[in-house]
């Protein structure tokens, strides 16, 4: 009865770990628009094709008709950001593999 205990203690252990690790993945994921985005003068079109070049799909919410390399940039907000954590096979270590990322650029 005793060894029943133990191993149930130690799969709550595990599921524990993997849901702390999907969340520390998923607070890294938010944080890293924020890292990833350019500073200092420029124009949008600059930031918008660095943050392309970093794997970001980009969403442009454009206020007004200047053209992008004359507008400047008001915001880079981070969206919704999809991974998979999993062992790739049974007894490996967990990897989370970040499958796609999004960023909102506000730009006037």
């Amino acid at each position: 009865m005793k060894r029943k205990k133990e191993v149930s203690r130690m799969k709550q252990l595990g599921f524990a770990t993997i849901v702390a690790s999907g969340l520390a993945a998923a607070v890294l994921g938010l944080a890293a628009p924020a890292d990833a985005a350019p500073s200092g003068p420029g124009n949008a079109q600059d930031t918008i094709s660095k943050l392309e070049a970093q794997g970001y799909n980009v969403i442009i919410n454009h206020v007004g008709n200047t053209p992008l390399e004359q507008a400047s940039v008001v915001a880079v907000r981070p969206g919704q950001t999809f991974s998979r954590t999993d062992s790739g096979n049974p007894g490996d270590d967990l990897a989370t593999t970040v499958l796609d990322k999004t960023v909102y650029v506000d730009v006037k």
